[in-house]
């Protein structure tokens, strides 16, 4: 994948002047770990708005329970809390993600609730009170042409959405359908024989989504990272709660410029993503991912991207680290990151690298039916990691997932060295003691490029220094001799091996801390279900060698091919 060109579509990349004058753009920092410390932060903001509140996440559930003493006195949920709010005269837009209705039905069922939720709260409040609820569908569609070739994805969808039909009683079919209004001309009960009736040829795919997870009050606070609302969000510091419910997240608050710049993009990348609109031009300390749709995508599946600074700066991050980056993140796709990151392992012996990564992603993990785009996006992340270990050596490159302290043995992809895995939902990057980027995008193609993402360019280096004390320190046991020296970033990488390696030999409840190493054999066993992808995907690569060198002799006189590199038997 090539270098984005963006300045063609109105953003023109930041230079470096812009990139070395957003040090005082974050006055303050405030780093939440979970939602155990995150959703209290966020419901006394609520509390203390004065005038208006503006945000804009991917899931909001109003039947969330409130967690702060404060909120509770209140009420027992989101809902109350909103209630609450509007009746002092507290403006409230909140803009939710909309969700395709074929490829991500369960999402879209929820978006529709919230929905109700939000008319229920503007009934039950006074008179005249401002709320503005937006559920937006990103703009962007995909083209006839692919359209065509996901057809037997879109059958595979419809058929599971006509067996849910099927197993309903007949008063709940219509309530189901009503909770679903996306697919109106694309199912349609038939009353003869009790069926629902399809049809794929109507069927338009949304490949992007808004991903990101914002709020500003009063244009003086800002809550920005990678944590939405709804119950299934909520854990605890000690991830004490079962494997499938735990959701390890950061979220910040902030204030300073940053905010105003946040203020201009909530109010502007709807406008943005539909092309209507140029994104403006903000504060650096704030970095975002937009896309717009093509005017001609007949064969197109991705959107334009207009503003890549996520994925930029992530790349001029990684150009300019000298010791150890530490990464967080749910997913590690993007192989052009991973590239960059090769490129600066080789050129600088000294950097080392941690990735934090869960065990499993979630629906592998907890969904024994996964289908091939997972399957597909495990194959993505083998290839950055390889590449990865391949640049770095094992003796500066340490991939580590975090399980709980307890034995649970299974065959299934939901623990890691006999322990239920904790799920990482976080996305954190550190470079040095020199900067760090928290948002809400993951490391693939779909965050860095297509989807619209929000995060903080941190540079200041204390609030570095605090993030890494929060972030890093959490995985660590509270009373650890040395404990300094496992955050200091010349010192952690070796002393955070030696912790790993112990973890991945001791029983569960002798571990210190939460972290083992990663384990890379079921990676390669999901990789073997792509059988045929890869064996195209060679087969291309092998008539590219050709084109470019067809007559390659040996002493025969015949086409000889070159062997393949075989990896080495640490990554089998």
């Amino acid at each position: 994948m090539t270098e984005l060109d963006t300045s063609r579509h109105g953003h023109a990349p930041r230079t470096e002047k812009d990139r070395e004058g957003n040090g005082h753009a974050i006055e303050t920092l405030k780093v939440c770990i979970t939602a155990e410390e995150a959703y209290p932060a966020l419901e006394r903001a609520f509390l203390d708005a004065k005038d208006h509140i503006t945000c804009s996440f991917r899931i909001f559930d109003l039947r969330t329970h409130l967690h702060s003493d404060e909120a509770r006195r209140i009420g027992e949920t989101w809902f109350d809390l909103f209630a609450h709010c509007l009746d002092r005269g507290v403006s409230i837009r909140l803009v939710i993600t909309d969700f395709d209705p074929v490829a991500a039905p369960e999402l879209h069922r929820k978006t529709c609730r919230t929905r109700r939720q939000v008319c229920a709260v503007r009934e039950l409040a006074q008179p005249g009170c401002q709320l503005e609820f937006i559920a937006s569908l990103h703009d962007a569609k995909v083209g006839p042409l692919p359209c065509f070739f996901f057809r037997p994805l879109v059958n595979r969808k419809l058929r599971e959405l006509r067996e849910s039909w099927a197993a309903l009683a007949e008063g709940d079919r219509l309530p189901f359908l009503a909770e679903l209004p996306r697919l109106e001309g694309i199912v349609e009960p038939c009353n003869e024989t009790g069926t629902l009736k399809t049809y794929p040829g109507r069927v338009t795919l949304f490949p992007a989504t808004h991903h990101q997870k914002v709020a500003v009050f009063d244009d003086r606070l800002l809550s920005i990272g990678g944590l939405d609302v709804n119950d299934r969000r909520y854990d605890t510091k000690r991830h004490d709660r079962p494997s499938a419910r735990t959701w390890h997240d950061v979220q910040v608050f902030c204030t300073g410029p940053v905010v105003a710049a946040a203020r201009a993009h909530l109010d502007s990348f709807l406008d943005g993503t539909a092309g209507k609109a140029r994104p403006p031009e903000v504060n650096p300390a704030l970095l975002r991912t937009l896309s717009r749709p093509r005017l001609r995508n007949f064969a197109r599946v991705a959107p334009i991207t207009v503003c890549n600074e996520l994925r930029q700066q992530h790349f001029n991050n990684a150009e300019q680290a000298e010791t150890l980056i530490y990464l967080e993140t749910q997913f590690l796709r993007h192989i052009p990151l991973a590239r960059a990151l090769a490129r600066r392992a080789r050129a600088c012996p000294s950097l080392k690298l941690i990735l934090i990564l869960p065990a499993a992603p979630e629906d592998v993990a907890f969904d024994p039916h996964y289908g091939l785009d997972a399957r597909y996006g495990e194959h993505l992340q083998l290839r950055c990691l390889t590449m990865l270990h391949r640049a770095f050596g094992p003796d500066r490159f340490l991939v580590t997932s975090p399980v709980q302290p307890r034995y649970r043995k299974s065959d299934g992809r939901d623990t890691l060295h006999d322990a239920p895995l904790i799920y990482v939902h976080s996305k954190v990057s550190i470079f040095d003691d020199k900067s760090a980027i928290l948002s809400s995008a993951n490391l693939n193609g779909r965050s860095l490029c297509w989807d619209t993402e929000a995060g903080v360019h941190i540079t200041r280096p204390e609030q570095v220094e605090t993030l890494r004390q929060h972030c890093m320190g959490h995985w660590l046991p509270k009373h650890l001799e040395k404990r300094d020296a496992y955050l200091a970033p010349e010192t952690a990488f070796d002393h955070w091996r030696r912790l790993i390696d112990d973890n991945s030999t001791l029983p569960p409840h002798a571990r210190s801390g939460f972290l083992v190493r990663y384990d890379f054999r079921r990676r390669t066993r999901s990789r073997a279900a792509l059988a045929g992808i890869l064996r195209r995907n060679r087969l291309k690569r092998r008539v590219t060698r050709q084109r470019q060198n067809p007559w390659r002799s040996h002493p025969g006189g015949k086409y000889r091919a070159s062997p393949a590199r075989k990896p080495s038997p640490e990554w089998r």
